[in-house]
């Protein structure tokens, strides 16, 4: 897909302001597995989704190389992990619109130059300042008044390496009461798309142990980079070992 550039974008700022609200006493746990891969070309939801840019996802996946997998939700929260590489907010993309979803996607303002701004606006992007308050509480109130409301975050919130991820999706979710759909790109594969979406339950150990689980073998477009899934509200760092990085 070409070389990366070398600007240090976040391709989804993964910390939005605002405090862990509670969770509701109804949320639990509800993993779903994927189902079998589709290349590139059928719909990951089973019927191919009609339109032209569903069509253009599928062939832009297919050149590619990439085999898009799982079954994805049309609403929730999805986040994106291993965050290692410029291209990932592309293939995240190119996933969800063959799939027939339209996603927001959060993208820190410092991306919002000319002419990328105006293109990232047209493909879902929604722009963010990570100083500024109020962010979960407008998604929020957004997503409880749209019913097709989908967001994408990357939880690592820059493409370098870290030892923790930024809690935002974690919030929101909370907040909302929208599941996560976990997605992941593993480049040595070739592979990306969705795994299990989970209702999250607001135990943030209990959570980020599903989590962890699913993430341990993903490896990102440029393994070594990815950042560790743990979450500062988690308190002492658990021992279950961080992605893997070759």
């Amino acid at each position: 897909m070409g070389a990366e550039p070398h600007r240090d974008t976040t391709s989804a700022d993964g910390d939005p302001t605002g405090s862990t609200p509670a969770a509701s006493p109804s949320a639990s746990h509800a993993a779903h597995d994927a189902p079998s891969a589709a290349s590139g070309g059928p719909d990951q939801t089973g019927a191919r989704p009609a339109g032209a840019r569903a069509r253009l996802a599928a062939l832009l996946l297919r050149l590619a190389g990439w085999r898009a997998v799982g079954r994805l939700p049309r609403t929730g929260v999805f986040i994106g992990a291993p965050h290692t590489s410029n291209w990932d907010f592309v293939l995240t993309v190119l996933v969800l619109w063959n799939a027939g979803v339209s996603p927001r996607v959060l993208v820190k303002r410092e991306l919002f130059w000319w002419p990328l701004g105006p293109l990232l606006r047209r493909l879902g992007a929604l722009e963010t300042d990570r100083g500024a308050g109020g962010l979960v509480e407008r998604l929020t109130a957004e997503a409880r008044g749209d019913r097709s409301f989908a967001l994408v975050i990357a939880p690592d919130g820059t493409r370098r390496p870290t030892d923790h991820w930024k809690s935002g999706f974690y919030r929101i979710a909370v907040a909302s009461g929208l599941p996560v759909t976990l997605g992941f790109i593993d480049g040595p594969t070739r592979t990306t798309g969705v795994g299990p979406t989970v209702a999250l339950t607001g135990d943030v150990r209990a959570d980020m142990d599903l989590i962890r689980a699913f993430y341990a073998d993903k490896r990102g477009v440029r393994p070594g980079r990815g950042s560790t899934p743990y979450l500062r509200e988690e308190g002492t760092r658990p021992e279950t070992p961080g992605p893997r990085t070759s």
